[in-house]
């Protein structure tokens, strides 16, 4: 892949604004957010000490900027049904990296996609209910992808979450 390909990170030009620098405030705001998306304005403007409005609109703007991408859960695959993960190293065709990304994204179980450098071009996670459907997953969906030229799994042992919450840091620089 050439410099300028993994330089751009795959997206469109035009879509998301100048990053603005974010204060201490910003940075506290997020690191309320990471570690429960589901506080209210009343609580994260309390905690980092300004008013609704003023945590209501650096929410907004660090939303409409791109600095806050959604709100999620953190999912136990395991207790959800998918005992099976893995890390899936690709090396694509040159120039290929919009197309074999939109491929990936539709695959059940895709959770993390990255185009990387090094000696393979893209690096994927995905979580898949058993041995058997990550198998039929890499060697029927990805491997027939054109554009993949070769892949190697890795199995996934064990995790340890280390998103912010309560099981995680909450370290924000």
């Amino acid at each position: 892949m050439s410099a300028e390909q993994m330089a751009d990170g795959g997206e469109e030009p035009g879509q998301a604004p100048p990053a603005r620098p974010l204060d201490a405030i910003d940075r506290g705001i997020l690191r309320l957010l990471q570690t429960d998306g589901r506080a209210s304005i009343r609580s994260v403007a309390d905690r980092v000490h300004v008013s609704r409005a003023n945590a209501y609109a650096r929410i907004s703007r660090l939303i409409d900027d791109g600095v806050i991408r959604g709100f999620s859960a953190r999912v136990d695959h395991e207790r959800a049904g998918q005992g099976a993960s893995a890390y899936i190293t690709l090396k694509i065709v040159q120039n290929s990296w919009r197309t074999v990304r939109e491929q990936l994204q539709a695959l059940p179980g895709a959770t993390h996609i990255a185009l990387v450098s090094g000696d393979f071009d893209v690096l994927l996670l995905v979580h898949t209910p058993d041995n058997r459907s990550l198998r039929e997953l890499v060697l029927t969906r990805i491997q027939s992808i054109p554009e993949v030229l070769s892949t190697r799994t890795l199995l996934v042992f064990e995790e340890t979450d280390l998103a912010p919450g309560p099981d995680g840091p909450t370290e924000l620089t």
